[in-house]
Order: structure tokens, then sequence, then C-alpha cells
């Protein structure tokens, strides 16, 4: 029986929700997705303090970080669940290159999210899963029928929906 991982993420760090085919809860756990002593958003808030060549060299160490925890993350979750595909939130598009998303006011204040989203879809397709791509909106008020004990937050809820509809997608 596959188990589909549903993704709520925040500025470096994620809530994964792991679920089986009958949407039954597996797995919940809480991980980092940057070195300490790097900066969780980057884009937003430090490389606007430096100079674009100084900017740009942060964001790309803070990308390689993310790219690097991003497949620990995933080898945290037992391989006993066989886990076929994970959930993430949707992407907006952004320019192509790290500069401009620095100097591009709607770009900066999306690239950290979606530069620690395309580490994990990337970590997943290297393991042969599935990603699926979803809107946040669509499960505000998403609950199991029964809620484990906590922790048992929204960031729960939204992943655990979005790995529940995957699994049907």
């Amino acid at each position: 029986m596959s188990a589909i991982v549903g993704v709520s993420d925040r500025g470096g760090w994620a809530i994964l929700v792991t679920v089986d085919a009958s949407g039954a809860l597996l797995d919940r756990r809480r991980v980092e997705l940057v070195d300490e002593g790097l900066p969780k958003i980057p884009h937003h808030v430090e490389a606007q303090r430096l100079p674009l060549d100084r900017a740009v060299a942060l964001v790309e160490r803070v990308r390689a970080s993310a790219e690097r925890n991003a497949v620990l993350c995933l080898d945290t979750l037992p391989a006993k669940f066989e886990i076929s595909g994970i959930a993430l939130r949707r992407c907006p598009a952004l320019p192509a290159t790290i500069a401009e998303r620095i100097t591009n006011y709607h770009a900066r204040n999306n690239a950290d999210w979606v530069m620690y989203r395309e580490a994990l879809a990337a970590a997943a397709e290297a393991r042969g899963w599935r990603v699926c791509w979803y809107d946040a909106r669509n499960f505000a008020d998403a609950r199991p029928a029964k809620p484990p004990g906590p922790p048992w937050t929204k960031d729960h809820r939204i992943a655990m929906a979005a790995a529940i509809a995957a699994r049907k997608a």
C-alpha cells in the first residue's frame, strides 16, 4: 500500500504529514529545511541589505543548504511506508534569475517559499515519487475525522488534506 506525504511549508521549515491509501495518518513531523546559521528568508530580508553580487551568493548558499536538507528530511521518513508521492503548495511564477528575484518586489516576497518547495520536489523526484501541486486555499477547513493529539495545527491539517487529495490525483 503506497503512502503520500503532504507538506505545509514555512520559512526554513515544514510540516510533513504522511497518509496511507485510505487517508489514515501514518506519520507527522516538523523538519528543518536550512542549516543553522543561515537566514531562513534570504531573498526577502538579508539580500535586501547587501550589494547584489553578495546577495546572490548568499541566496545560492541557502539554496544549496535547502537542497541538502530536503534530501535529509525525506530520508527520515520510515521506508516501511512505501511512499509514492508528495503534495506541495503550488508555486507562483518568478523571474528566471536570483538577481531579478531579489530586486523585484513581488518575486522577493515569494522566492524563499518557492526555493524550499522546489528543493523538496527535486528530492522527491530523485526518489521516483510523483509530485502533486496544490492550492492551500482549498484546504483551509480540512480536518481528519478524529484529529490526533497535539501538536495538531493548521499546518498539519493542510498537509494532511493535501496528501489525501493527492492520493486521488
